[in-house]
């Protein structure tokens, strides 16, 4: 029997060569952003920002701090996938829509609220890990719903972090996680690439 999803997720590979005519539609990259933002997040924080770079003048100002890697020229779309420094006051806004949805008990939000103050707040490593945490959920989330759409998508860690912080405006809290182009594939591409073996990376116990 075979699984859609899986064969998806494990058919992927990274995209060197986008086509450059293609485009994307702002509704499709709110879309993808929808999706992405699907994914799991510590106590319901949500703690992430996606910017589209999707303009050829973006593109310009993008490219050069990005090591001029061709695809932030070629694919339809770059997202700047931002994860933001936990912050825990927030939490009883992030809950509210699942109060009034009925799906958690009001009585519940501090029992969310309290330990996650107690487990990031005062450890500076522990908001910037779990701000790294969640937009690497997100952008996996927008990869493979690319993938299932018959896009290529390519995630970068090589840019310059400070540049892009100042170029685009992020916020003090905001860290720029990683570059993920998403576009319509040109031939060219490698196929999923061989994996070291479950036995070498899985303990058993």
């Amino acid at each position: 029997m075979t699984n859609a999803v899986i064969e998806c997720i494990v058919s992927r590979s990274a995209a060197k060569y986008y086509d450059p005519a293609a485009t994307l539609s702002d509704d499709q990259i709110r879309e993808l952003v929808r999706i992405g933002t699907t994914a799991p997040t510590s106590f319901h924080l949500q703690n992430w920002r996606f910017i589209a770079v999707r303009t050829p003048e973006a593109k310009a100002r993008l490219s050069p701090i990005a090591w001029n890697q061709p695809a932030i020229t070629d694919a339809a779309v770059t997202f700047i996938v931002c994860g933001q420094l936990v912050e825990t006051s927030v939490i009883p806004q992030r809950l509210a829509p699942l109060v009034e949805a009925g799906v958690m008990p009001a009585a519940m939000v501090p029992e969310w609220e309290i330990p996650a103050r107690n487990l990031y707040m005062a450890y500076p490593q522990r908001r910037r890990d779990e701000a790294v945490r969640t937009a690497s959920f997100g952008a996996a989330a927008m990869i493979y719903a690319a993938r299932s759409l018959g896009l290529g998508s390519t995630p970068m860690i090589g840019f310059d972090a400070d540049a892009v912080h100042r170029e685009f405006g992020l916020a003090e809290d905001e860290v720029p996680v990683l570059l993920l182009s998403i576009g319509a594939e040109r031939p060219g591409n490698w196929p999923q690439k061989p994996r070291r073996p479950v036995a070498d990376v899985l303990d058993l116990v």
